[in-house]
Parts: C-alpha cells; structure tokens; sequence
C-alpha cells in the first residue's frame, strides 16, 4: 500500500546561482558527503545537485512533513546503486518519521525517480508499506 507520495520541480538555474553565491556552504549545509561527491566533479554538478535537492524535497512531502518537524537535509540522502539507479537512503529523523508511517509488520521501500530536462530538475517519491514476510 502506498502511505506517501511526494513531488518537487527545482529550477537548475536557481542551484547554479546557490553554488555560486555560496559554494560549499549550501552543499555541506544540504547534501551528505556521499551526494557531494558525486555531483562535484561533474561538468553539469548544478543539474546533479538539483536532482538531489529536488529529490530531498519530493522525500521530504513523501514523509508527511515537508524539512520541518527536525528532518534535517541530510537526513535524507540519494545514493546510486552500482546499475546507476538512484535510490534514498533514510538516516537519523527522516527515518524515525518513515517508521511512524507504516502500519505493523510491514516494511518500508522508497521509490525515487528523478529527472533533468534544463531548466528544470525533477523529482517523485512514493513510499510503499509491503507486508514482511
């Protein structure tokens, strides 16, 4: 059963003027070092770094609380599989909240979709409940 589902649209030339104005300090602020180092090196970082911002966002809506209720950025972060698939990854309260959304016996799997077409970098998330077992 689905129990959150959540979308963002981030415009890639917003991120870009981010970087610049503040560089590492929003992408240590926002991103886990796992996402930092994916997206640094790469010719379009901002678009990488979009992607993943508006994948925290659509997470983020997916959970049920938006970045509040102490979900910090880093709480949630994108992780690529070996396949490149990217996958979220729940740390620290984002994952507490997640645990408060599935009903008993029931695990929990992130599905993430994210998407590039400049200007703008989208995201979905839909959280399912599957029974263990």
């Amino acid at each position: 059963m689905i129990v959150g589902l959540g979308n963002d649209l981030v415009d890639i030339r917003r991120i870009e003027k981010i970087l610049v104005r503040y560089g590492e300090r929003f992408t240590q602020r926002i991103f886990t070092d796992i996402e930092r180092n994916r997206s640094k090196n790469l010719k379009k970082s901002s678009s990488s770094y979009a992607k993943r911002f508006a994948a925290k966002e659509a997470c983020a809506k997916a959970l049920g609380t938006g970045i509040a209720c102490g979900i910090n950025w880093k709480d949630m972060g994108v992780v690529n599989l070996p396949s490149g698939k990217p996958i979220m990854q729940l740390t620290n309260r984002a994952q507490v909240q997640l645990q408060k959304l599935l009903p008993p016996h029931h695990d929990a799997v992130i599905h993430l979709s994210i998407t590039d077409d400049f200007p703008w970098a989208q995201a979905f998330v839909i959280i399912e409940a599957l029974p263990r077992g």
